[in-house]
């Protein structure tokens, strides 16, 4: 089998995103910030919550402009394995209808966290009779670093990443809801990645953002990399154990039902990182469309580029979610390293590259 092309190695300060590096998942363009901001009409906004050295945690949101329980967006939600407390599922499963922002966080916290966005949304403008409201919350497990019991994440967290979020690039790594997070073997967090693509002669963009929480090993550009292989110590988590949250954005016009086949490209694309899907893990996609709802959906016949977008996307926001964060020594004085740029790219073969004068 014809291994994928070796990255090139450049000169680069010390957290990377996978671009920096030369890693390039796939053959479709980025946006302009290669982010899920590309899309049009999507904000991002992150509340880190952190008291060292028990708490590391946080909330992030995906807001929609044009969001409400009288303007809902055409959504479809899928579950790759269910252990995890994906708020409001039931009802955006049934009706295809996204009514709020989307919310990531903390196991124990999501409960407070779906209880302040509510509240949130209730002050808008045009919820003043609004008496049913389906809020949308995900969440991973930071309890490896974080002491998860006290849930720390509150009203006012939550307030502050809905009222900052902001269509320009987005952070990642250990911030908002990645702050406590670790995926496949290394810390991780927040990732994210977009996509251009050509559908029925129109152009879209697709946008993913992930919690990144989940167990297995670490593939990259189809070469297994683990801590050990990079000479890095630290207190890995158990490789059957976690989650990964995923949101799906595009400015597509795309039914629920559509959305939902995206949605299941996006855990699909998982497995390319080395998930394990273990029976501990909650691996859940939420996707949805910004266009307008009296626009004619794309026919299921041109969605190959999209759904090869999120494959992509997913692939490459993971690796932005290690590459971005930071060794964390959390509670009960455990470490989680962080991915090594130049170890990695040591392993997979790539050659120096000199810096440009």
């Amino acid at each position: 089998m014809e291994q994928p092309p070796l990255p090139q190695r450049p000169s680069v300060p010390a957290r990377h995103r996978s671009r920096d590096l030369g890693i390039v998942i796939g053959t479709s363009a980025p946006g302009p910030r290669d982010a899920i901001t590309d899309v049009p009409g999507v904000r991002v906004g992150h509340a880190t919550v952190r008291r060292e050295p028990d708490v590391h945690s946080g909330v992030t949101a995906v807001v929609p402009d044009r969001i409400g329980p009288h303007t809902p967006l055409a959504a479809g939600v899928f579950t790759g394995n269910g252990y995890g407390k994906l708020v409001g599922t039931t009802q955006l499963a049934e009706l295809g209808a996204l009514e709020t922002p989307i919310l990531l966080t903390s196991t124990l916290s999501a409960f407070r966290v779906a209880d302040a966005l509510v509240g949130w949304m209730l002050e808008r403008p045009g919820c003043e009779e609004v008496l049913s409201l389906n809020p949308v919350v995900g969440e991973c497990n930071d309890g490896l670093l974080s002491d998860i019991r006290s849930r720390p994440v509150r009203e006012e967290h939550v307030r502050a990443a809905l009222d900052t979020a902001s269509d320009g690039p987005v952070a990642e790594g250990c911030v908002g809801a990645g702050t406590g997070t670790v995926a496949l073997g290394f810390k991780a967090g927040i990732g994210t990645a977009s996509r251009v693509v050509d559908l029925g002669g129109h152009r879209f963009t697709a946008g993913v953002l992930v919690q990144a929480n989940f167990g297995g090993t670490l593939r990259v550009l189809g070469r297994v990399i683990t801590p050990r292989s990079l000479g890095v110590e630290g207190q890995a988590p158990d490789p059957g154990t976690g989650s990964c949250v995923i949101v799906v954005a595009t400015d597509a016009p795309l039914d629920a039902r559509r959305l939902t086949r995206a949605a299941r490209r996006a855990v699909f694309a998982l497995a390319r990182t080395g998930a394990a899907y273990s029976h501990g893990s909650g691996d859940y996609a939420v996707a949805f469309s910004t266009a307008a709802p009296s626009a004619v959906p794309v026919a299921d016949a041109e969605l190959g580029p999209l759904f090869e977008a999120v494959l992509d996307g997913v692939e490459e926001a993971v690796l932005n979610s290690l590459l971005a964060a930071t060794t964390t020594t959390g509670f009960d004085g455990r470490t989680v390293p962080a991915l090594p740029a130049d170890a990695l790219l040591t392993a997979l073969g790539a050659p120096p590259r000199t810096p440009p004068r």
